[in-house]
């Protein structure tokens, strides 16, 4: 196949000559109308109507050769389109599947992220649970302890209040015990006397 340049080449020649065969039929006529000549004029013409169906001819043929190039370009076109439009369908439908194995993977991740997402609020609820009822036994024990000082308190002020008395009472049973003696001295020492006397 010729390339375009080598085709437009080859129409100017052609038309070119077409154009040159219509003006040297001009000059032709114009030339037998100039001498007068009847029959120089009627082979003139006729000879101009020779050489302007050739050059119709010449055209007719060009034209047709541009026609049938048109054509062949446009089949062409159309194939390298049809060429291109496979392969962006095959590329579109690789892609198609490519973005769908990435949706359905987002979409496993999203499910997987939403389980976890939802096991983490449970664990949390749990341990939301467990302290509130941790934070309650520890205001008991709290309180408990509170109840425990108090009732310890209460049994240092009896522990105290009974070590004092227990003084008391050792006080006085010191004095007793010395009454005691003193009452024993006091009988034995009567009862040597009543012996004696």
């Amino acid at each position: 196949m010729s390339s375009p340049k080598a085709r437009r080449r080859q129409r100017s020649a052609r038309i070119t000559t077409a154009v040159a065969l219509v003006i040297l039929a001009a000059a032709l006529v114009v030339g037998a109308v100039v001498a007068g000549s009847w029959g120089l004029l009627a082979t003139a013409a006729l000879i101009g109507v020779a050489l302007g169906a050739a050059a119709v001819r010449i055209t007719h043929s060009e034209l047709m050769e541009s026609r049938r190039e048109a054509n062949r370009d446009r089949a062409e076109q159309a194939r390298e389109y049809a060429e291109v439009t496979a392969r962006r369908t095959t590329e579109h439908t690789a892609y198609a599947a490519s973005m769908e194995r990435q949706v359905s993977s987002h979409q496993t991740t999203i499910e997987e992220l939403e389980v976890a997402l939802t096991s983490a609020q449970r664990r949390a609820a749990e341990a939301t649970r467990k302290l509130n009822a941790q934070a309650k036994r520890a205001d008991r024990a709290e309180a408990d302890g509170e109840a425990l000082a108090r009732r310890l308190d209460d049994a240092e002020t009896r522990a105290a209040e009974a070590i004092l008395r227990v003084a008391e009472l050792e006080s006085e049973l010191d004095v007793v015990r010395a009454e005691l003696d003193a009452v024993r001295s006091e009988l034995s020492a009567w009862e040597s006397h009543r012996n004696a006397g």
